[in-house]
């Protein structure tokens, strides 16, 4: 069975830093492309990141630029959201989601079709 499993949630001050995990069974970085969504209660889910499989092309929200980074280990099957400089609106449960289509670069749910059970983020002030 195809599973998708976060971890590295937790809590943080504002200005600190997480790196989120994402590990695969059974697929490899060359089939999928990866996204990173979170969602804060009472609001909908944001897209927050995604990186094609192949060249490993990478596309952020506006909202993210410049403080949070993906990256994939092949060898591990894994990847990973670098966030640094948190604040408390990055508050919010974080998903990774696979797509089949490799070279997908995409912050939209929809385009996404494995989820994993999310890790949860909170940024204290």
């Amino acid at each position: 069975e195809v599973q998708l499993v976060e971890s590295g949630g937790g809590l943080v001050q504002a200005g600190g830093s997480l790196r989120l995990s994402c590990a695969a069974s059974v697929f490899t970085s060359d089939d999928y492309a990866i996204g990173w969504f979170r969602q804060a209660p009472g609001k909908e889910r944001e897209g927050v990141s995604c990186i094609s499989s192949g060249h490993g092309n990478t596309y952020y929200a506006d909202s993210v630029k410049g403080r949070f980074t993906i990256s994939r280990d092949d060898a591990k099957n894994t990847w990973y959201l670098h966030m640094n400089s948190l604040k408390p609106e990055d508050t919010a449960k974080y998903y990774c989601a696979a797509a089949n289509h490799p070279e997908l670069l995409s912050l939209n749910a929809i385009d996404f079709h494995l989820w994993g059970q999310g890790t949860q983020v909170t940024v204290s002030s």
